[in-house]
């Protein structure tokens, strides 16, 4: 099979950018990450070793695209900071919308910049891309109970807690989620 190395356009926030991985480049990252051809023709670097040391959602991913590369849309971007073109993190949805519109992100930021906003600019901006979307109808977040860091995060964006679910990697959750009308009235 022979993947494509086609990506979505930047989301641009205050500080940051959101690169899109391809399917060719996220497949490689998880079969091969020290392979340099993942940042070839690309501005950013990588010196965190972002999804590298710890592969984060590329378990899960991965087999998404292989399955359908179309649904690679939806997936895997590097957060870059604007000032040096260095990757802090990556942030990506869960899957391709539900039925009924739904679609979850999930975000993972190097230690070394938590608790600077960046999080909640990544979120932000992603929700705001994927909201221009016509199958997009209900943005959710869920996150550990015991997770204060997150949870401020989406206090920020004012979400409802609207129940709790046990996922089968990370235990209980609590589920947040709030219409993509809600939201955009809220900006």
């Amino acid at each position: 099979m022979e993947l494509s190395d086609y990506i979505e356009p930047i989301i641009f926030g205050e500080r940051i950018e959101l690169h899109h991985i391809s399917p060719l480049r996220l497949v490689t990252l998880l079969e091969s990450p020290e392979e340099q051809s993942i940042y070839d023709n690309r501005t950013y670097t990588n010196p965190y070793r972002v999804l590298i040391d710890d592969k984060g959602p590329l378990a899960w991913r991965v087999p998404q695209v292989m399955a359908d590369e179309s649904s690679n849309k939806w997936f895997m971007r590097w957060i870059v900071l604007q000032e040096n073109q260095k990757i802090i993190g990556s942030t990506s949805f869960h899957r391709v919308p539900d039925e009924n519109g739904m679609i979850e992100i999930g975000l993972g930021i190097d230690e070394r910049f938590h608790n600077k906003g960046f999080g909640y600019e990544a979120v932000k901006g992603m929700w705001e891309w994927v909201s221009k979307d016509p199958l997009v109808k209900i943005l959710r977040y869920t996150v550990s109970p015991t997770n204060l860091a997150s949870i401020a995060l989406i206090n920020k964006f004012d979400f409802p807690k609207i129940g709790q679910q046990i996922d089968e990697e990370d235990g209980p959750e609590d589920i947040y989620e709030l219409s993509v009308n809600e939201f955009l009235d809220k900006l």
